[in-house]
């Protein structure tokens, strides 16, 4: 049986590049493997077909022998594909050497871990700023050799990698790699390992840090410190630090956004009879008015007297909720006046004094009225 034409065979023109070559056989093997096509009589053919095409018109010397003479060419055993599967490492290569780490060279050992630390803020510090001196453990650069992890700085060539970093290994129709096993990717093993860090290149250490904390910063903001995490291994380039915000809840304030809330307690002699009250900001003291018959529940706005976020421009307020207080630890006289007060609440006009009250009694007179009817 004759045998076909090999860019026919990959469906390639007889000008295609190395490139195109490579897609149209890469195509092929995964379309006809066996491995992916157990039950297909053909695939096994289709797949030696495609395969003794792409490794004659890859090679640029049999490519040319075959263009001039075709099969002809290699009658007598000098070019062609052989036996058995391909060994598609250069053409999956590119695929999966990206994804797995793969390249000529050595890989870069990688950058040293991100850790975090909370720092716990009183409000007043949160809103204001303030500089804290705080105490990390995580992992330094050696000093005495430098991060290199070598006593004597000298360096050899793995012997399982031969200096690439990368290893290679076969499964199914895919060739992947992965970083070395016994350099850690490197591609250099330590002769004379550092008898301070033993060839790790850092040590554990508890490293002092000073940090400036914003005004305005709020709950669960993190402020990053680059390059100030752990160390890399080998010298590489240290992680990151961040600091989260934690703020500790207040006695009196709640903040909301740029805001702040709070309740102030008054007598129910200055709520009926109205006056001036003097209520804490984060920056002294201010005035509220109130005014006659002023209710529990009753909010006071105060302008520009909350808080500045790191990320808005104005100053928030502060809402004050007044609460009306019942007096305690009454004197003989206070509950004598109290009573007398209390015997003025009576007669046909005693409910323009409680309005609520009244509503209050009406609206469950009304309620039974309809569950007995």
């Amino acid at each position: 049986m004759s045998k076909r034409d090999y860019y026919e065979v990959l469906g390639v023109a007889r000008n295609a590049s190395e490139d195109e070559l490579k897609k149209a056989y890469r195509r092929l093997a995964m379309k006809h493997h066996p491995d992916r096509n157990p039950d297909e009589a053909g695939a096994e053919a289709a797949f030696k077909e495609a395969k003794e095409a792409y490794e004659t018109l890859s090679d640029a010397n049999k490519r040319r022998a075959y263009d001039a003479h075709g099969h002809a060419a290699f009658d007598h055993g000098t070019g062609g594909g052989g036996q058995g599967y391909a060994d598609i490492n250069d053409v999956f290569g590119d695929i999966f050497g990206n994804i797995f780490g793969g390249g000529g060279g050595a890989r870069a050992p990688r950058r040293g871990a991100d850790i975090g630390y909370v720092i716990e803020l009183d409000l007043e510090d949160a809103v204001g700023g303030i500089d804290r001196r705080i105490e990390v453990p995580t992992m330094v650069g050696c000093g005495p050799c430098k991060g290199s992890g070598s006593e004597d700085g000298k360096l050899e060539t793995c012997a399982t990698c031969q200096g690439r970093g990368q290893v290679r290994f076969q499964r199914g129709i895919f060739s992947m790699q992965q970083p070395c096993p016994h350099c850690g990717g490197r591609g250099q093993k330590l002769s004379n390992p550092c008898k301070s860090c033993h060839g790790a290149g850092r040590v554990e250490e508890e490293k002092v840090l000073s940090v400036k904390i914003p005004a305005g910063v709020d709950n669960g903001d993190r402020i990053r410190l680059a390059g100030e995490g752990e160390a890399g291994p080998a010298g590489a380039a240290a992680g990151d630090l961040y600091v989260e915000i934690r703020v500790r809840e207040h006695a009196i304030f709640q903040r909301d956004g740029d805001d702040l809330h709070c309740e102030v307690p008054i007598r129910f002699s200055q709520a009926a009879l109205g006056d001036i009250i003097r209520v804490p900001t984060l920056g002294g003291e201010a005035e509220i008015r109130v005014p006659v018959e002023t209710q529990t529940g009753k909010v006071f706005r105060l302008r520009e007297k909350g808080v500045k976020s790191v990320r808005s421009r104005g100053v928030g307020d502060l809402y004050c909720r007044v609460v009306v207080e019942t007096p305690v630890n009454l004197t003989g006289k206070q509950r004598e006046l109290l009573e007398q007060f209390e015997q003025t609440f009576t007669g046909e006009n005693a409910s323009r004094h409680s309005p609520r009250s009244s509503t209050f009694i009406d609206g469950v007179k009304s309620f039974w009225e309809r569950m007995t009817s």
